[in-house]
């Protein structure tokens, strides 16, 4: 589901077979739109721990959605699962050490400009956003 204003560039449904794939969609998608080097990795990253989180916690699935607008690149990952029950907490703070969980949401916040969540009892969204170097360039005094 897109916002207005905003042009879909790639919609792609995942599940455990696919994420690999989707992985290697989110590389191509962002690299052409204007990410690179350790912006384009993190980017990717941040995506693969939200789109495993779905396949783990969220029905075993979901839905990647890629939009680029106002020189920025955004990810959406949708899922059917049962819903986050605090979704503004989770992510916010380290994982302690020996915690078997929770690291794929702190560490796509850290790597990212924006990660919002909005989740209810029929499924989690996770919109990643990413300021691509046009963008940089252009808010530099």
């Amino acid at each position: 589901m897109s916002e207005p204003g905003e042009t879909l560039g790639l919609e792609y449904d995942f599940d455990f077979d696919t994420l690999v794939a989707a992985r290697r969609l989110v590389e191509r998608y962002a690299e052409r739109h204007g990410l690179t080097e350790a912006d384009l990795y993190r980017f990717v990253v941040a995506v693969n721990e939200i789109t495993t989180n779905a396949v783990r916690h969220g029905g075993g699935g979901g839905r990647l959605s890629l939009w680029q607008a106002d020189g920025r690149l955004y990810c959406r990952v949708t899922d059917n699962g049962p819903g986050l029950p605090w979704p503004d907490e989770p992510g916010h703070r380290p994982v302690p050490p020996g915690s078997s969980s929770g690291r794929g949401l702190w560490l796509a916040r850290q790597w990212v400009n924006r990660l919002t969540i909005e989740s209810d009892a029929e499924g989690t969204s996770v919109t990643l956003e990413a300021t691509t170097p046009q963008s940089k360039q252009s808010n530099d005094p």
